[in-house]
């Protein structure tokens, strides 16, 4: 055992394995060592492990060998007394490591962060070695039956034990274990979709289909799960799940001006994003949650992260209201949108159904009043999805979570240059007829002067900055380009 070396971690060929060099300090009297730190370890890349479980195994003598047992939760691997070889194995479905191994000797000043997925086996090389583990989710009966073997022997692995395993002792079960060409993957953790009728879910979806991912999403709506009903939760076994992409959202923002407007605007999103905030604390699951540039007042011309929220109505603050309930989950990301467009009924799709009334010379229809003093940029629901996918760490061309963002609050839309409504709907009026002049620019005052019921007030800015996703590595497009292609590819059609 190696004392006083600086506390580092090492990266070993398998994604999320890492290796961790501890400060041990010892005299005549012994040793000290902190096991786990969290602040520090954390900011040396160890994944913020949530414990719930701490488990220890004396073994005997030296020789006894165990494993390789790949177990669906993440652990945190270290030796009290004695040392041990141990062997790491990639049994996660769809890696790019699948199957390669790792070993190193693990002493009082050693340990490994080992990800769920990846097979853990050791082999104890002097007697009475204590070997601990914290782990983040608890020993269940139904999540044992999702364990995933390999053999110790298996010749493909090509692991050189210090002891040979003739002359160890080992259970029947470790004897028996397939060899890697037989091993059923580890399946990663699934991932639930909420709202996923809408049109940001159905962009999830159609990413999800398109990079291969599918197979470990589930789908709901609100008929079918209700996240404002707490009875609704018992529906799902949580600790089978890794991440929540919650889509949902009631938007509806002059409605829910009204006394029946008022509760389901809140239900929606502000109850319900609590109650998911708080199942996914409980059982250590990411939750992604979709919020909107109506949490600000809009006299900022560009709204960072940072900026102190001071809704205007009452959508406004059941959104403020839902994204400081998903603050308080560890494993979060709350992610911004404005102007959102995509499968569904939205802006662009009702200003091309008017710009092809105004040019039809049998409509009487002959100009459209746009407000033009409310500035931001279109999000399009596709490059939403794009983004949610980056955070996650699902990179193109890979169907395994990696490398995610830092949690915490994003705004994502699309690149480019403000605009307002009026402007905008110039844009399709011209793209679609060449009729732009259609468009009759008024404030929002003049707009809603002769409209009956209450109408929710609207941020007047809603551009939102950009700089904290780009510093995580994604660059949404421009927004007039996607504009483009939307009216080219999705609505060349609609109404012809």
């Amino acid at each position: 055992m190696e004392f006083e070396k600086e506390l580092s971690v090492g990266e070993t060929g398998i994604e999320g394995l890492r290796v961790l060099d501890l400060t041990v300090h010892g005299d005549s009297r012994g040793w000290f060592k902190e096991n786990w730190q969290r602040a520090k370890m954390v900011a040396l890349g160890v994944p913020d492990l949530r414990v719930v479980q701490n488990n220890v195994s004396f073994n005997a003598a030296r020789g006894v060998t165990r494993g390789i047992h790949a177990e669906p939760w993440d652990k945190y691997v270290s030796v009290v007394t004695g040392s041990v070889f141990g062997a790491w194995v990639d049994l996660r479905a769809g890696s790019a490591t699948f199957g390669r191994v790792f070993t190193c000797t693990l002493d009082p000043s050693r340990a490994i962060y080992v990800p769920r997925g990846v097979g853990n086996s050791f082999q104890a090389l002097e007697d009475g070695t204590v070997y601990n583990y914290l782990v983040n989710a608890h020993w269940s009966a139904e999540l044992k039956g999702t364990y995933t073997f390999v053999n110790l022997a298996d010749p493909e692995l090509a692991i050189e034990w210090p002891i040979p395993l003739a002359e160890c002792e080992l259970s029947d079960a470790d004897r028996g274990h397939p060899m890697l060409a037989d091993v059923a993957p580890m399946a990663p953790r699934r991932t639930l979709v909420t709202g996923a009728n809408g049109q940001l879910g159905r962009a999830v979806r159609a990413l999800a289909e398109e990079r291969g991912l599918s197979a470990t999403f589930d789908w709901c709506d609100v008929d079918t799960f209700d996240l404002a009903d707490p009875a609704d939760y018992d529906k799902y076994d949580w600790d089978l799940y890794g991440t929540v992409i919650n889509c949902g959202a009631y938007t509806a923002v002059d409605r829910a001006e009204t006394p029946e407007g008022r509760p389901a605007c809140w239900a929606a999103n502000a109850t319900g994003p609590s109650l998911m905030a708080r199942t996914c604390a409980e059982h250590g699951v990411t939750l992604v949650h979709v919020s909107s540039d109506y949490v600000f007042d809009g006299t900022r011309e560009v709204h960072d992260e940072a900026e102190p929220l001071a809704p205007l109505s009452v959508y406004g603050q059941s959104k403020a209201a839902g994204d400081l309930a998903v603050a308080g989950c560890p494993r979060h990301y709350v992610v911004r949108s404005s102007w959102v467009i995509g499968d569904g009924r939205n802006f662009v799709r009702t200003m091309a159904a008017l710009s092809d009334r105004c040019a039809d010379p049998d409509d009487a229809l002959d100009q459209v009043t746009v407000v033009d003093d409310q500035f931001g940029r279109l999000t399009f629901t596709d490059e939403m999805a794009r983004g949610i996918f980056h955070l996650l760490g699902y990179r193109e061309g890979s169907t395994l979570a990696s490398s995610p963002a830092p949690f915490g609050t994003y705004d994502l839309t699309g690149s480019g240059d403000p605009e307002s409504w009026a402007e905008i709907a110039r844009r399709v009026f011209d793209a679609r007829n060449g009729n732009g002049g259609a468009v009759a620019p008024v404030t929002t005052g003049e707009y809603y002067a002769s409209a009956e019921g209450p109408i929710a007030p609207r941020p007047r800015f809603s551009t939102l900055s950009l700089d904290k996703i780009a510093s995580a590595g994604f660059a949404p497009r421009d927004w007039e380009d996607e504009l483009a292609e939307y009216l080219s590819d999705r609505l060349s059609d609609q109404g012809r």
